[in-house]
């Protein structure tokens, strides 16, 4: 014989959470310019000279006197 079997109501569990993580990238550029500047300079030293000499001028002078008359000696010269 068969026996209906006897149903009962179903037991539910708490669902169980699963999570999917979908990524995508995009790309942002970011452009950084820079510039470098040489600047060469250039120097003109102007050397000024002053050269001085100096020199010594002795002046002798000379007389000749003429004294008539016996010299300052009494034996004359």
């Amino acid at each position: 014989m068969h026996c209906i079997p006897h149903v009962v109501g179903p037991i539910v569990h708490p669902p169980r959470c699963y999570v999917q993580h979908h990524f995508q990238a995009t790309v942002v550029p970011h452009v950084h310019p820079s510039h470098t500047t040489h600047v060469n300079h250039h120097l003109f030293q102007h050397q000024h000279y002053f050269p001085h000499t100096e020199s010594v001028v002795n002046q002798v002078a000379n007389q000749q006197i003429f004294c008539g008359g016996p010299g300052p000696f009494p034996w004359g010269y």
